[in-house]
């Protein structure tokens, strides 16, 4: 597992968008940020409150000049059920992100209990603004679905951040 710094370059990210497309880190160019929500999964309910709070500040974020993308390890069968039925419409959904990228952005992963709906290998959350040349700004990373930044906080940060002209921090 590797551990980003701040101010440094992230690794690269590429994936599949539902409904259909591709969707790069590289090829955006946000005026602010571009958050990042890697989320565990179709079998996560705390996911989906999360990203349906997210859902109704997608605008509110791209106000700030913040793009805002979820991502999971799910394949795209997964992916379309989650956008079928959790109400996100506004946040775009990236799928199908392997093993070893989750690993390269410095996530936890777990493997499935057989009990559950969860797959085989999942990463757990983590939420990561990344500036438009590429470099970290802030990370939260966790091993559990609990316990994860709230987004109308974020968002409250994010505007303090941009007003003060506030340096990322941890970098040291």
């Amino acid at each position: 597992m590797s551990q980003l710094i701040p101010r440094q370059p992230v690794p690269t990210l590429s994936v599949a968008l539902m409904p259909e497309g591709q969707w790069a880190l590289n090829a955006n160019a946000p005026k602010n940020f571009t958050l990042l929500v890697f989320y565990r999964g179709l079998h996560c309910p705390l996911c989906r409150k999360s990203l349906q709070e997210l859902n109704g500040l997608v605008e509110r974020f791209a106000a700030l000049g913040v793009e805002v993308i979820a991502l999971s390890t799910d394949d795209q069968e997964r992916a379309a059920k989650t956008q079928a039925s959790w109400t996100i419409a506004n946040v775009p959904l990236g799928y199908g992100v392997s093993i070893e990228t989750a690993r390269n952005w410095g996530l936890f992963v777990s493997a499935g209990r057989p009990d559950s709906q969860e797959p085989e290998i999942f990463a757990e959350p983590g939420v990561f603004l990344v500036r438009p040349d590429g470099s970290l700004y802030m990370s939260s990373v966790n091993t559990m679905p609990f316990a994860r930044p709230h987004f109308d906080e974020l968002l409250g940060a994010v505007e303090y951040v941009i007003n003060n002209n506030y340096p990322a921090r941890g970098e040291a």
